[in-house]
């Protein structure tokens, strides 16, 4: 009896601090709207856990950023020194810088796989053009804070990675020199390169990816989720206005999310723990030693997740032609919703030819990202060219098979398990 009343109490005190939180903050409001009542399709398969994964890949890497920055020095003359402190004598020091090197792979890996499933099941079209422009926006700000922090930990890679790609805007015309002093902030890479790239990883960077974030998750919940059918599960609704084929997000998608995070955390650890460097794929090996200018490495290649479109800059022999074409590499994700003129969303619906089309554009960005980290010989610069034209046919080309392209009868409502 006593327990019983105690617990009355306990859940009256509750309801009254909620109350208290509601009348001064929309607590139970967003959460009814974007966490209990946001009705998802209830056919998701592992390609929807990727999204969640970015969030946690991005809590880590926000989380560890912070520690690393209290003793880190944004100084040429320091800067490898307290990364080797950080590694050596900073408690637990060597354990966050782990896991902030592993997370940053990590967050191109989930991301990639997201991508790809938008690609997979037409998340990309309409009413979700701009979702999807969001989506990419947050992909160049990933690369930028990507790059950007490359630069810090100062070792050669990093100095000569960065001396290749800011050389770039060198390309373009008529302020191409300006804009390259510009962004050095000198003459040539130094101290000033290294603070500013600073400033703007630790803080600059990161706010407008946690903005774009959250308005990525906005229109999401405005548009609703796709789903592997390609339906909007809306337009079938019960007598209570809930979605006959959506389940509440919480807590019938997040229970599942829950058991992906478990996976990917535990993989995740294994990395960290038996091998951060990855074999010098996620930690290169010329990075352990301090920058020189007056020594250039014998290969410089990007981290791996630039590599395939390093690979489409030396497939041309044009410094401001292969610069163009990485750059149009990344523009024409942005313009996919509107070269797609195919009306079925989903792969599983799609004709045989956007299959191939799709499945050629993903061998051949793997296989772009291997020549990347190649010495350019004649034959990684063939390769390189033959992947350069797949992957640039698959846009090109799109609207024109997308149009022509039979697809199969999409069902009225969305298939699971075997059934509607």
């Amino acid at each position: 009896m006593n327990a019983a009343r105690a617990e009355a109490v306990g859940g009256g005190r509750g309801t009254r601090f909620l109350n208290w939180i509601d009348a001064r903050f929309p607590f139970s409001k967003l959460m009814r709207e974007h966490v209990t009542e946001y009705y998802a399709s209830k056919n998701f398969n592992f390609w929807y856990v990727f999204g969640v994964l970015s969030m946690v890949v991005l809590v880590i890497q926000l989380v560890t950023g912070i520690f690393l920055t209290m003793s880190y020095k944004p100084s040429a003359a320091e800067a490898f020194a307290s990364v080797e402190y950080i590694m050596r004598d900073v408690e637990w020091g060597w354990l966050i810088r782990y896991m902030h090197s592993t997370g940053a792979s990590a967050f191109f890996i989930v991301v990639y796989l997201h991508m790809f499933r938008g690609m997979m099941y037409g998340s990309y079209k309409p009413p979700r053009e701009l979702l999807w422009i969001i989506g990419m926006l947050i992909y160049v700000a990933l690369m930028a804070e990507a790059f950007m922090g490359y630069l810090l930990p100062w070792g050669q890679m990093s100095y000569w990675g960065a001396q290749v790609i800011i050389s770039l805007f060198g390309a373009v015309p008529v302020v191409g020199d300006a804009l390259v002093e510009w962004i050095r902030g000198d003459y040539f890479i130094s101290d000033i390169t290294l603070n500013r790239f600073f400033a703007l990883h630790v803080i600059a960077v990161p706010l407008a990816l946690v903005m774009l974030v959250v308005v990525h998750i906005m229109a999401l919940h405005e548009t609703g989720s796709n789903n592997p059918d390609g339906i909007e599960i809306k337009q079938h609704k019960g007598p209570d206005g809930v979605p006959l084929d959506g389940v509440a997000f919480h807590p019938y998608h997040t229970s599942k999310d829950l058991v992906a995070i478990i996976v990917f955390l535990a993989a995740f650890s294994l990395v960290v723990f038996f091998a951060p460097e990855m074999g010098g794929f996620f930690l290169e090996h010329a990075n352990f030693e301090p920058a020189n200018a007056l020594k250039t490495p014998e290969l410089i290649a990007p981290v791996w997740y630039f590599t395939p479109f390093y690979a489409i800059l030396r497939a041309v022999p044009s410094k401001g032609g292969g610069a163009l074409l990485m750059a149009l590499a990344i523009v024409f994700l942005f313009l996919l919703p509107w070269l797609d003129r195919c009306k079925v969303r989903s792969i599983r619906y799609r004709g045989w030819i956007f299959k191939f089309a799709l499945g050629a554009f993903a061998i051949s960005f793997v296989a772009l990202g291997y020549l990347g980290l190649q010495k350019p010989t004649a034959g990684v610069e063939l390769g390189s060219r033959i992947f350069t034209f797949v992957y640039f046919a698959f846009f090109i080309f799109m609207p024109i098979y997308t149009r022509l392209e039979k697809t199969k009868p999409v069902p009225e409502r969305v298939v699971f398990d075997g059934g509607h």
